[in-house]
Order: C-alpha cells, then sequence, then structure tokens
C-alpha cells in the first residue's frame, strides 16, 4: 500500500504537485496541499521530485 504525505509546516502552497501529479492525488485547501485521493497514487515521484520544499513524501 502507498502512503503520500505533505509535511503542512513546509508546504509553500505553490500547487506545483497538484498540476503535476497525473492521478489528481492533491488538491490546494487553506493554501496548503493535501492528499485527497492516496490510493490513486502509481509512485511516479513527480510530486517528490519537483517539490522546492521537499514537503512531499511517498512509500510503498
Amino acid at each position: 500500500m502507498v502512503t503520500v504525505k505533505v509535511d503542512l509546516e513546509k508546504c509553500d502552497g505553490d500547487a506545483v504537485c497538484v498540476s503535476i501529479c497525473p492521478t489528481s492525488v492533491f488538491e490546494l485547501k487553506n493554501d496548503k496541499a493535501v492528499v485527497v485521493r492516496e490510493q490513486d497514487c502509481i509512485l511516479c515521484m513527480a510530486c517528490v521530485a519537483q517539490c522546492a520544499k521537499q514537503a512531499i513524501e511517498v512509500k510503498e
């Protein structure tokens, strides 16, 4: 099972993960990225690679 976590203290709300995720795992709420469809994650790691603040952790 995949787990996706966003460190809200690090997240700057730039929404790069929201726009880059091919399966819409993230949404922006209150200017922070939140995980809304963790079960849809395909482990492409695009969100991790593109997050400038290193606020996203994805584990299998």
